[in-house]
């Protein structure tokens, strides 16, 4: 039996498949907000879904995706990772003051962690609003508000095997770290918010 059958056949039977059982899986959920940080590829119509309402008269979608250079450098992929709890509570707190602001009806934010491939989404920001211009608005301030404060940090791996620590801002190249790896014996890390460089 192929593992797509399988999976089939677990999910007809009332199980969670493998796969999935595998993947990180933490969020928040109330009425009109959802904030979630998953290892699983992001998917479009699920964040959509969660944000449709009869009252809307626009769903606004940002989709940040994984590019293949930074600054002229190849990259081969990104890997983010997250401390889950204050991650999941700023991201909720971002969601409340974004939909009071805007007076929006609804707003889901769904983050990636984990390694991330060339072309694929690490995050989904999607907001409802009766009209365009609070819709259109809210989500952008969401997006900025996230990559602020949300406690995401994410390495690009290059091509050639190094890599760059980073805050989940946009920023320039991470400081160098000396051959002696950090505290925890990793290869580099996020000291205190600065950004490393991992060699």
């Amino acid at each position: 039996m192929s593992e797509q059958a399988h999976e089939e056949r677990e999910a007809e039977n009332g199980q969670v498949p493998q796969q999935q059982q595998d993947q990180q899986l933490d969020f928040l959920s109330r009425e009109n907000i959802h904030v979630e940080l998953t290892s699983a590829p992001l998917c479009i119509t699920k964040v959509m879904n969660r944000i449709r309402s009869p009252k809307a008269g626009a769903l606004v979608l940002f989709a940040g995706t994984t590019r293949d250079t930074f600054d002229d450098k190849p990259v081969a992929h990104l890997s983010y990772t997250a401390y889950t709890s204050r991650a999941l509570a700023t991201m909720m707190s971002i969601s409340e003051e974004i939909l009071l602001k805007h007076g929006l009806l609804a707003i889901c934010i769904v983050h990636r962690v984990g390694e991330v491939p060339i072309g694929e989404e690490s995050v989904l920001i999607a907001v409802a609003g009766k009209h365009r211009r609070e819709a259109w608005h809210g989500g952008e301030e969401a997006l900025e508000r996230v990559k602020e404060r949300v406690e995401v940090w994410k390495m690009e791996r290059f091509v050639d095997g190094e890599g760059v620590w980073r805050s989940n801002r946009d920023g320039g190249v991470g400081v160098a770290v000396d051959g002696g790896g950090d505290e925890d014996g990793g290869d580099g890390g996020v000291k205190g918010g600065v950004e490393v460089k991992v060699d």
